[in-house]
């Protein structure tokens, strides 16, 4: 850390940061007012970050948390296959290529060199001051299957591949470049109509970044960004010495497609500054669109170290300092070519299993298991009243697990997803070729505890018109976790309610239907073609509850029976508590129930 910085007051330095801020977010609504699907505009399935000329993240905006710290890595991967002596002021540049990316090849990431000047001045008298970069989520470039990939192989399979490949050159289009895109997406108009919103909010950014050294100057502005950066790293390495000292690990599973299971191991060392994380004794890659990019392993570290750290700041790179972390090449965290990588929820689940063994060192901080996963179901196909192919997707809010204060929240998108929403149900039977017979909470799907856990939730979907429709959700098999006595939520699952010859239709990956008594059809992975007045019912895990159950109020316990969350045979068998048909509190039974367990 640098003393240089000193001079420059404080009252400048808080104005570039929050110009910066600022910046970013001025990208972000660029990108949702511009942006052609739903996934961008509605869920906000993006990332947008700011870099200074050395490539240190100094300002990002609230979207796709494990895109944020992905764009880090993918940024380094661009200079270094492009070179900075070949990026021009105009240039904008594609990458999508899973092991330099990040993420799969859907989530495209754009990126742009800041000159001082525009385009129109030479590279020879123009100082390259920062990076530009937006992530979104295309709808569709070339793989072999609408939508998702779940059977894939090899990244081949997953789409068409730009490592790193100039679509604007000079501040001019390459109009041959648009047309591979155009050509190898079965939605080019959509897919093409985001690219230019992604480039958009691009400018955006190099224009804010321009005024601002314009008005301050260069060297001013650099000062306050490393000040920035000095005050980040210092504030999250007292933050890390405020924890305490040791090393955890916690062992978790995805489903896989094959029903073994995928293991997922961490170990997290915290040793007096520093702050470890190790995904070595997890499984090797495999023949399954489960792996995971370095880059994106890092994020996942990078999201639950701030949330530890600097939960209430803006981020910049110096924040990320005390972080390392350790995935050998070859191993489920660390994927290298032709590894598999589209159906990334694996790094979803993994952020759980982060928490889990932080969870044995300091409870007290740390909530009980969420339903650790992103319930999406995706439909694609022919609009009826157009003709046109269309691709449309949903995410699905999970319930978050309790902590040693209070009830775990219901129904609220997974950590990784951050700001990321789903999309009105409005707007989703305008878009696709069904209706909502119901969405609500899932009763007692939230984990007992003295703090309940939250509740998941059902969605049920109704196909008014033949599509093809997919779930990728991979925590159906095995159940989050309770703290200090806390019981784990409810599973995640897809029901399937079908007509009689939907085995020649519908191809289920992971069938979990012995997991339950009744007979529905109970799902993980998923793909299929679906006929009118068939029924996909999303039904979301709740999260894990914290301490005995048998010490929670029985007016709290009495209070969500009223409401709905915990039904009366739950409130008797889980809690102890005995409420009548009329919603009281039968006393004398709850002192039986609650002294025969001995609580």
């Amino acid at each position: 850390m640098s003393n240089a910085t000193d001079e420059i007051d404080a009252a400048t330095v808080e104005v570039v940061r929050n110009y910066l801020t600022s910046a970013a977010t001025e990208m972000q609504r660029t990108l949702i007012r511009t942006a052609y699907n739903t996934i961008i505009y509605e869920i906000l399935d993006f990332g947008i970050s700011l870099y200074d000329r050395d490539r240190n993240l100094i300002a990002d905006s609230p979207g796709l948390a494990l895109f944020l710290g992905a764009n880090d890595y993918a940024l380094e991967k661009v200079v270094e296959h492009v070179g900075e002596e070949n990026m021009n002021p105009g240039d904008v540049i594609l990458m999508n290529y899973p092991y330099w990316s990040s993420t799969h090849t859907l989530d495209v990431g754009v990126f742009a060199p800041i000159f001082r000047e525009g385009p129109e001045v030479p590279r020879e008298e123009n100082e390259l001051i920062g990076y530009a970069a937006t992530r979104a989520h295309w709808l569709d470039l070339g793989a072999k299957d609408e939508g998702y990939v779940l059977d894939s192989t090899d990244v081949h399979q997953e789409g068409m591949i730009f490592p790193g490949t100039k679509v604007h050159k000079g501040g001019e289009p390459d109009e041959e470049i648009l047309d591979l895109i155009r050509f190898n997406s079965r939605i080019p108009d959509k897919v093409l109509g985001d690219l230019n919103a992604q480039i958009a909010a691009i400018r955006t950014g190099k224009e804010r970044l321009q005024e601002l050294h314009g008005k301050y100057g260069g060297d001013t502005v650099e000062r306050c960004i490393e000040r920035i950066q000095d005050h980040g790293e210092r504030t999250a390495r007292d933050a890390v010495r405020d924890l305490p000292d040791g090393t955890w690990s916690a062992v978790d599973y995805a489903d896989g497609t094959t029903g073994d299971g995928i293991r997922i191991e961490v170990e997290v060392t915290i040793d007096g500054e520093e702050f470890h994380v190790d995904f070595s004794g997890s499984s090797d890659q495999v023949d399954e669109p489960l792996n995971i990019p370095r880059g994106m392993t890092e994020t996942v570290c990078k999201l639950c170290f701030k949330s530890l750290t600097t939960p209430e700041e803006t981020s910049n790179a110096g924040q990320y300092a005390p972080l390392s972390l350790h995935a050998p090449e070859g191993n489920l965290f660390n994927a290298s070519y032709p590894a598999p990588t589209f159906t990334i929820w694996t790094g979803i689940v993994s952020v759980d299993v982060v928490f889990k063994a932080l969870a044995k060192a300091m409870p007290e901080r740390i909530p009980a298991s969420s339903g650790g996963d992103l319930n999406d179901v995706m439909l694609f196909g022919e609009d009826p009243d157009t003709g046109r192919q269309f691709v449309e997707a949903n995410n699905d809010a999970v319930g978050w697990g309790a902590t040693d204060e209070h009830d775990g929240a219901n129904a609220i998108m997974h950590i990784t997803e951050t700001m990321v929403q789903n999309i009105p149900v409005e707007v989703f039977e305008n878009k696709a070729p069904i209706s909502f017979d119901e969405l609500s909470l899932r009763q007692d799907s939230g984990g007992a505890g003295e703090q309940r856990g939250g509740l998941g939730l059902r969605r049920d979907f109704r196909i008014e018109h033949p599509v093809g429709a997919l779930s990728i959700i991979q925590k159906t098999r095995e159940p989050g976790w309770g703290i200090d006595g806390g019981e784990p939520g409810d599973k995640n699952g897809i029901v399937l309610d079908l007509h009689d010859d939907a085995d020649e239709r519908v191809d289920v990956l992971v069938d979990n239907t012995d997991l339950y008594d009744d007979d529905e059809l109970w799902v993980g992975m998923f793909r299929g073609t679906f006929h009118e007045g068939e029924l996909i019912s999303n039904r979301t895990g709740g999260g894990g509850g914290y301490g005995d159950p048998y010490d929670r109020d029985p007016e709290a316990v009495r209070e969500d029976v009223i409401d709905g969350y915990v039904s009366r045979e739950a409130a008797r068998e889980e809690y102890g508590v005995a409420i009548t048909a009329d919603g009281d509190i039968d006393r004398e039974e709850t002192d039986r129930l609650r002294s025969e367990s001995g609580s």
